[in-house]
Formats: C-alpha cells, structure tokens, sequence
C-alpha cells in the first residue's frame, strides 16, 4: 500500500491528509483524519460530455457507515444501511453547496463525489472533514476545479468563539456555524443561532475565514506536491453566426419579457420567445445543440439582470432594492387543527400547520452520529403545483429536506423547554405558491402556527432572502428579499431568519468563489431591517400565543414521583401501567427521574390516571387516616390495604382499646376499617392502628370462626412480612 501524509493543526487538534492507493481507480481520493473521526473522499469525472442537457451535472453522497460507530444498527429484520438518512442529506447538501460554484458551470461531464465515514469519535464532527477531503480529493485530481475551500465549525462556548468545539461543547451553544470560503471570502454558511447578533455573527465570520485561509494553504502545499495536471474538458460555446443572430433578433426583446411583473405572465412571455429562438436554431443552426442555442438565452438574462440592477438598481418586478413584496399574514384559519398560519410575501404563499402529541409521540433517531429523542420537527413540502408544474409527488427530496432543516433550526430557537410545554411539536410548511424564498416563508408562517396553536415560544421568528448582483467589490448592489430571476441569475442567496432581538438561523450559497466579509456585513443588517417590516405584520395579527390550546389538542398533566415508586407503578411485566391505560383511556410516560406525563384528550380521563397514579405512589404521613381493606390475618395482626398495592400493619395491640385475645375476634379478611398511620420503618414500612380512631367491638362466634378460617387460608398462601 502506497501512502503520503501531511498534517497540520486545526482547533488545537492534528488534522492528517493521506493519499494512497485504496481507492485507486477514482480520478482523485483522500483519507483525512481528526481525532479518532476518519473519512475517505473520492472523485471521478467522465471523459466525456453529457449531451443534450443544459446543467453542470454534479452529484455528492455523504455515506453514513454504522461500523464507523462501532454499532449494529438498522432494523431488526435489516441490519445494514439503507436509505440516506437526513442527517446524511444535509451533509451531502453542506459539500455540495461548497464545491459547486468553483466548477465551470458549463461543464457537462458528469462528476461525482462520494464520501464514506468509516470511524468516527465522540468529539469530531465528521460534516467538516468530508468538505476538506472532498477538496482535497478534487484539488489532488485532474478534475478541473478552482479551490481549494477550507471549512470550519464556530461555536460560542463560554461566552468565546472556539474553532471546532467538540460535540459535548456544542450542547446549548448560542451559535453553531459551518463556514466555508477561501481567499478571506465565504461561500457557504450554515448556521443555528440562539438570537445572537449581526455583529457576533461578523465576528465568527472573520475568525473563520482566517482559518479557512490557513487550510487552504496546507491544502495547496499538497496539491502541489502530490497533483495532477488537470484535465482539458471541451466546453461548447455558441458560434459566432448564432450569436450575431440572437443580438439582432431575440436580445433586444427580451428585456421586455424580464420587466414583466407578474411570475405567470412574465415566464408565459419569455417562454414563447425562448420557442422562438430554439425554432430559428432548428432551422438556421441544426449542427448546434440545443442546449447551446438555451445557454445563449440565459446567459443574456443573467447580464441583462446584472447590469440594470448594478447600473439603475432597476429590479424586474421595479420595487427598490430593499423594499419587500407585499406582505399578508393569518393565523386559525383551519378549524380543527391544533394551530394554523397562512403567509404571504408576494407571490410565494405558505400554510403552516402545528399538531401538539404526547411525549411518546418523539421521533426516534437511531444513526450512527445521532441517537437521540427529538421532540420539535418541522417538515417542508414543496408540490409541483406551486410553481405551475407537473411532476410526480414521491417523498419529499434533498431540497425539502434542506428547506425544512433550516426552518426547524430557526424555529427551534425559541421553542419552549420541556419542563414548561411537554408537548411534542410537530409543524408542516406547505409551500402553495412559490416565486423564491419559501424556506424563509415557512418559518414566518411556521410561527403563526404555533402561536395558533397556544405554544409557548419565546418570540415569533421570520425570515428573509438576500441577494446580490456583483460585478467586482466596489460595484455590487445587495437586494432584499430576491424572487424569480434574482434567484436563478444572481450571485447569492443569503438567508437570514430570527427574532427582532436577534438571529436564529443563516443558509448562504453562491455562484461565485465567495463572498467579501464587508458585503456580508451589509447584507446581514439588510436583513434585519426586512425581519423587523415582517414581524410587524406577524404580531399585528397574532401579538402573542394563545392563551388556550384548541380543544382538538390533547392535555398533558405532569407528575413527579420517587423514582422508587416507578415500578409501582409499572407493575410485574408492565401489568400495573397497562391496566391503567385500558382503564382510563390515557397515555401515561414515565421517564427515569420520575417525571410522568399524563396525556389524554379528556379530563376526566387525565383525572382518573392521576389518582391512580397517586394512590400507587403516595408515601404515608404519621397522622394520616384512611378507611382500609383486612387482606390477611396473622397470629400478631392483620394487614390492611389502604392504597392500591399498599398495606399496613395493624399490630393486635392497636385493634381495641381492650385486650384481644385472637385478632380474628376483631377483624376478618375482607372488612372495612378505620385506620391512622402511626409510625413507618427505615425500610418504608407503615404501622397502623384502629384504636387510634374508633374502637371495634368483639365478634360473634359465628364471625369469629370464619374469620379464622380465612386466616388460616390467607397464611398457607403467603408467609407474613414481618
């Protein structure tokens, strides 16, 4: 096995890049090392053009291995991996979103990165190390491509921003970032946020691109030392004819067809003038592919775009370029859901709908980084009608589940703890119309949801897109909230989402090598200035949470117990919890400290398991007096039910105040009697006494001598406790 390493020191940790030849045959490999966590990047381009297609066609998979863990999970009837779990998704898209824009994007080789995690520690986050040895693995290669990138993690750990905090540091940090970027620039940030502010947020942006810089330079040290020359790849260009003919005929029309204002409309226009250009191509420039004659088209729309923004600030829809679409704003509109909300920016329109749960209603996430309970979700859709499409509808994709990620990362931030709102939290984001930006669009209406829903949150959240239109760092124009071509042909698409104290959550990606710290600064208090106009709508609407949950919702009653009383009330092979179940209707859950959840959308349900859960668990106070059942007789005493499964002794001196000469002359199995608890043992045992509280009189004959017959039987069948 051939092998060449480096390292370096990132975050006070040694960081290893190895080259070998275990994966041989792909263009470009590395196995990078951080800790214990290692993973192994691989790259491989096709020599030859994809045809007839009008995209860059690149593919990224982030592969989860459960041995990395150490563990053999998957279900019962599958031991091995399956499916992309999310978590592997979102780190597929995190790779993706850094290496994408250093490709020329007229490429059409198809290219494919692979990531395998195959060990991985309980400090290092496996996410950064699969960019670094992605770039490291296209940089080595003769894949053409513009990086390297570096990429770190920021957190805030004791009031300090910490480059790489380990997992158990990232527990409750108000800032965890993922931030990539080279040459003092960023290209991509991923962010969860507890209301921190703009300024912190620029502080962990200058400290991580320091540090990206420094990767990037171990990162050229080794591309210079163990790269390939790149490869030549054939990028089709318009021939100059065509491009003569577009100028004449179709460019000086199609500013027109931009300005349009109304989404429907204006893709109506420039898709019969896109036909008619493709119609002239057939005829004139058969020899051309179609995709050439489509990337012509586009590319003028780009430039056209670019320049009367930068030039006039002239925005296609002409609003300013700071100015929001018309906002809307409605919470309740649904009459049985437990909380709904309905928001509009423009053309993009969001329903959001909240559903309260029980405790044991927690999502279970069992991988092989995560394993944990997980009690807020927030699910996004995105259907082919809202964009005036027709596709089939197969589960949601890498985008709906990146689009709903960064609305849970948002909403998660003022999501009340468990302690106050037991309840799990699931709310859905339907996206019904969509004209750019509905990720952000889902968070607002995400909030109204809850607020409808009577969910305690800390503050309601909003979210806005930013965009920027650059021709180099002295002229550039940033936009708020960006839509349609501003999307499509901008530079960035800069998410920003949180409270009016501050934010919650930033997605960015872009179509450039990165972005200048001074323009994201800008953009940032851009995007506070927008959030503040949003939340205003919002809380005009709902200023706060309901008061009252729905009455379709389920009520939850907390109780607390000593945990010694747990299996009380459990009971031999669950018996006990389940005969309280099927009893009264409730869900009952019970966790480890003692702590149980009653839910049930009745209360005269939640009642009856309350006391049945009370009278299981109740511990006993000397004075106390209760009305028992005799369940056994002995020669001393006799024992007395005075809760479910709970007895006491009452000892032959305490049945009277006169002598007793057989207890049966007093009490049998089976009778009521008055009793006070008059001491309790060291190990939980309760005396009690009948003469305390009244005197009972001796019995018959007849009384007597079936008393002691079911004393006798009560003796066979079980020996006494004391």
């Amino acid at each position: 096995m051939q092998s060449k390493k480096f390292t370096t020191e990132v975050g006070g940790r040694t960081l290893t890049a190895e080259f070998t030849d275990l994966a041989h045959q792909a263009n470009g490999s590395c196995l990078l090392t951080y800790g214990d966590t290692v993973v192994l990047a691989t790259a491989v381009q096709n020599k030859s053009m994809r045809e007839g297609i009008d995209f860059f066609p690149l593919t990224v998979d982030y592969e989860e291995k459960f041995y990395a863990a150490g563990m053999i999970l998957g279900s019962r009837f599958m031991r091995r991996e399956g499916r992309a779990s999310d978590e592997a998704i979102l780190v597929s898209r995190l790779i993706d979103r850094s290496i994408r824009p250093l490709f020329n994007q007229k490429t059409r080789n198809e290219t494919q990165v692979i990531v395998l995690t195959l060990s991985i520690d309980e400090d290092n986050d496996p996410d950064l190390l699969a960019i670094l040895a992605t770039s490291l693995a296209l940089g080595t290669s003769n894949i053409p491509w513009a990086g390297p990138i570096g990429a770190v993690r920021i957190g805030k750990v004791d009031g300090k921003l910490v480059i790489n905090p380990a997992y158990k540091d990232r527990e409750g940090t108000p800032l965890d970032t993922v931030i990539c970027g080279m040459n003092g620039k960023v290209n991509m940030i991923e962010a969860a946020a507890l209301e921190i502010s703009e300024n912190e947020m620029a502080d962990a942006l200058a400290l991580a691109a320091a540090e990206n810089d420094k990767l990037c330079e171990f990162q050229n040290k080794i591309i210079k030392e163990v790269g390939v020359p790149k490869a030549e790849i054939k990028i089709a260009e318009a021939p100059p004819d065509m491009q003569a003919e577009f100028r004449k005929k179709i460019a000086p029309k199609l500013e027109e067809t931009i300005y349009i204002k109304e989404k429907l409309n204006r893709y109506e226009a420039m898709n019969a003038l896109k036909d008619q250009w493709l119609e002239e191509c057939e005829e004139n420039f058969a020899d051309t592919p179609h995709n050439i004659a489509d990337s012509l088209f586009e590319d003028e729309i780009n430039d056209i775009v670019h320049k009367n923004i930068i030039e006039k600030e002239k925005r296609p829809d002409g609003r300013g370029i700071k100015d929001l679409r018309a906002l809307f704003a409605k919470a309740g509109i649904l009459p049985r859901t437990h909380g709904s909300g309905v928001f509009y920016r423009g053309e993009t329109h969001i329903l959001s709908v909240a559903t309260l749960g029980a405790p044991s209603d927690v999502q279970l996430i069992e991988g092989m980084e995560v394993r944990a309970k997980k009690r807020f979700m927030h699910h996004y859709n995105f259907p082919p009608f809202s964009v005036g499409e027709i596709k089939p509808m197969r589960g949601p994709g890498r985008r709906d589940i990146g689009h709903g990620a960064l609305g849970e990362k948002a909403l998660l931030a003022v999501i009340p703890p468990v302690e106050i709102f037991p309840y799990t939290i699931r709310v859905v984001s339907e996206t019904l119309s969509s004209n750019g930006s509905s990720s952000m669009g889902s968070v607002t209406a995400g909030s109204l949801a809850l607020m409808d829903a009577g969910v305690p949150i800390k503050a309601p959240v909003s979210g806005i897109a930013m965009g920027l239109m650059l021709k180099d760092e002295n002229n550039y124009k940033v936009l708020t909230d960006i839509q349609g071509p501003e999307d499509h042909h901008g530079d960035m698409d800069f998410k920003v989402a949180g409270t009016k104290d501050g934010i919650t959550a930033v997605q960015m990606d872009v179509k450039l090598d990165g972005i200048p710290l001074k323009i994201l600064g800008e953009a940032f208090l851009q995007a506070k200035e927008a959030r503040i106009q949003i939340l205003e709508v919002v809380t005009k609407e709902l200023p706060k949470h309901r008061d009252e949950l729905s009455p379709y919702a389920p009520r939850i009653l907390t109780l607390h117990i000593n945990p010694d009383k747990i299996r009380d009330v459990i009971g031999p092979g669950g018996k006990m919890i389940q005969s309280i179940v099927a009893e009264t209707g409730a869900e009952i859950d019970i966790e480890q400290d003692g702590t149980i959840f009653i839910t049930s959308p009745s209360q005269e349900s939640l009642k009856a398991a309350e006391n049945k859960i009370m009278s299981l668990t109740k511990e006993f106070e000397i004075g106390e007096t209760f009305t028992g059942t005799v369940t056994r007789i002995f020669p001393f005493g006799a024992m007395v039910e005075i809760a479910p499964k709970q007895e006491g002794l009452v000892h032959i001196s305490e049945l009277a105040p006169f002598r007793v000469n057989q207890v049966t002359d007093v009490v049998s199995p089976g009778d009521e009697v008055p009793v006070k608890v008059i001491g309790i043992d060291d190990q939980g045992r309760v005396n009690l006494s009948i003469k305390a509280i009244k005197e009972l009189p001796l019995k018959s004959h007849d009384q007597r001598r079936a008393g002691e017959d079911e004393a006798r039987k009560q003796a066979q069948r079980r020996p006494p406790r004391r």
